[in-house]
């Protein structure tokens, strides 16, 4: 199992000149070798493989142009290289989109494996600097001296922080104990999720809390002259104003999906259209703030590591229409009845409650179901109709206050 450990890091004058030139390098290269790339497809028609883009590196390093090329590490040059062919092979495949040119302002890394770098009881030393790498190690359950890391990954942040990440080939940790307990989750912006066990979560909303602040930052960068000293403080305090508000995110949704690992072996969840619901621009901040995908990433990686099984349900399964009761199918449900009442067995549901206790039925019949195809459930639309509910029953259609 590949896993990574981030720390802060706090190099010196010296080690900063030349992990800024090597930042420079990597960032050169990148955006030369995607330039020539983009450039022959669109004149010739022809992909660059990665050997070309090997051999166009070594005819740069012997010009006198980009004869500095040779002054920094070459291992995060050649890095670059095998980055940028990955992204084209994804966005190729249609995976992702087409890759970015980088900016000198943005997030800077650097890529060293095994052959530019040395780290002896817990003393990292990198390739063309001459001290070690003075770094914060706050993993109590990890000892560093133990660590033997098959790639480090130094970066600076927009607003000059420093950070080292070493990433290492680890055991696969034992299954948790079974709990015997399974958990449906429907995700929301009022609270960002409702469990079927009527668990909430009220949603933070760090970026609302802190856009009066980010927001007077950002006045006061519009207002500084470009290039002037006082913008590039500006610009920090922006970006200082943005982490911030990254880590706030990044540490509730560890802790939110960490105790739902923890407390069932088998999570249902919906595959959201994130992509198409950020479109509103009338949700579409409170939407990115939410973090709906990375929450569902930590939860897949967090399940693998556990032993629990996670069950996305089809997007298209109509969780809240659906009665919890009897499965009563509703043909039409606004946005803004929270609660509503089953025509069928009269009983009274919270919108998010019924849906999170569908979603925990559906998830468990296609946990039962190992070929992943549990009465629809998890199959895109195929046509105007809507797939059959994955509750064991048969649906009858009607409206609702009739």
């Amino acid at each position: 199992m590949r896993t990574a450990y981030r720390c802060r890091a706090y190099p010196t004058a010296e080690q900063a000149a030349v992990l800024n030139r090597t930042f420079g390098c990597v960032r050169l290269v990148w955006n030369k070798t995607l330039s020539e790339r983009s450039r022959r497809y669109r004149i010739d028609g022809a992909r660059t493989s990665y050997r070309e883009t090997d051999a166009a590196l070594t005819t740069w390093k012997r010009s006198d142009e980009l004869a500095f090329l040779s002054e920094v590490s070459s291992v995060p040059l050649q890095q670059t290289l095998r980055h940028q062919h990955s992204a084209f092979l994804h966005f190729f495949s249609g995976r992702s989109r087409y890759p970015r040119f980088k900016s000198r302002t943005g997030y800077q890394s650097a890529h060293y494996t095994r052959s530019a770098f040395r780290m002896r009881d817990g003393v990292v030393t990198l390739a063309k600097t001459d001290v070690p790498l003075r770094f914060t190690w706050s993993f109590a359950r990890v000892e560093v001296a133990t660590l033997d890391p098959t790639m480090v990954v130094v970066s600076r942040e927009p607003d000059g922080r420093w950070y080292v990440t070493f990433a290492v080939d680890a055991e696969t940790p034992a299954p948790a104990e079974p709990v015997s307990h399974g958990v449906g989750v429907d995700l929301g912006l009022t609270n960002f999720l409702v469990t079927s066990d009527n668990e909430r979560i009220a949603a933070p909303q760090h970026l609302a809390r802190k856009a009066r602040n980010l927001a007077r930052y950002q006045r006061r960068l519009a207002r500084c002259r470009p290039g002037s000293s006082n913008r590039l403080k500006a610009k920090v305090r922006v970006a200082r104003a943005h982490r911030k508000i990254r880590h706030a995110r990044q540490d509730f949704l560890h802790r939110t999906s960490t105790a739902l690992v923890r407390c069932a072996d088998v999570i249902a969840i919906e595959d959201l259209n994130i992509a198409g619901m950020v479109r509103n621009r009338r949700l579409s901040r409170a939407i990115s703030d939410a973090g709906w995908g990375e929450f569902r990433r930590q939860l897949q990686y967090k399940c693998e590591r556990a032993g629990r099984v996670l069950v996305v349900i089809d997007r298209w399964f109509p969780s809240s229409k659906t009665c919890s009761t009897c499965g009563h199918l509703l043909t039409e449900l606004k946005l803004s009845a929270r609660h509503w009442t089953c025509p069928g067995c009269r009983t009274r549901h919270d919108r998010d409650l019924n849906a999170a206790k569908n979603i925990l039925a559906a998830g468990r019949a296609v946990a039962r179901d190992n070929s992943g195809d549990a009465c629809g459930a998890d199959v895109r639309r195929q046509g105007p109709s809507l797939p059959r509910s994955a509750v064991k029953q048969e649906p009858r259609v009607v409206r609702h206050g009739a």
